[in-house]
């Protein structure tokens, strides 16, 4: 029986592009920060189960070269490790806004973004659980 490979996308649907969204969601989610990272998140999108927002800060970065390449780390490290938040979306039948800023001040290599994404995601489920509860 042949094994077929998982493969990982982070299509244009699964971006948080919409100007509206983007306000709606730092007016009125919650927070949390996990060094490099401060991640606004919340339970409402009207486009897709999971859906999220990468930046990176301009007064640390000057060069957008520099902002780019921390901006695909965390695109990259997100995209392989997205899947074990949006299992747990689709088993609580759920949806998410997330967006992800990068807070530190040097340019990060990508074992360090990976495990710290990692992380995040895992904390986010948490807060996530903690915050939706509905009483019986």
């Amino acid at each position: 029986m042949p094994t077929q490979e998982t493969r990982y996308f982070f299509g244009k649907h699964e971006k948080l592009k919409s100007r509206k969204a983007i306000e709606s969601l730092f007016s009125k989610g919650q927070r949390f920060s996990d060094f490099p990272f401060k991640i606004v998140w919340l339970p409402e999108n009207k486009d897709a189960v999971l859906q999220a927002g990468i930046g990176v800060s301009s007064r640390h970065f000057k060069k957008a070269t520099d902002r780019n390449r921390i901006k695909r780390l965390i695109r990259e490290a997100y995209r392989l490790q997205k899947k074990i938040l949006e299992d747990y979306l689709l088993e609580k039948n759920q949806r998410l806004s997330v967006f992800i800023l990068y807070v530190g001040n040097e340019i990060p290599d990508y074992d360090f973004i990976y495990k710290k994404t990692g992380t995040v995601i895992k904390r986010l489920i948490h807060f996530y659980d903690e915050n939706t509860q509905k009483p019986a």
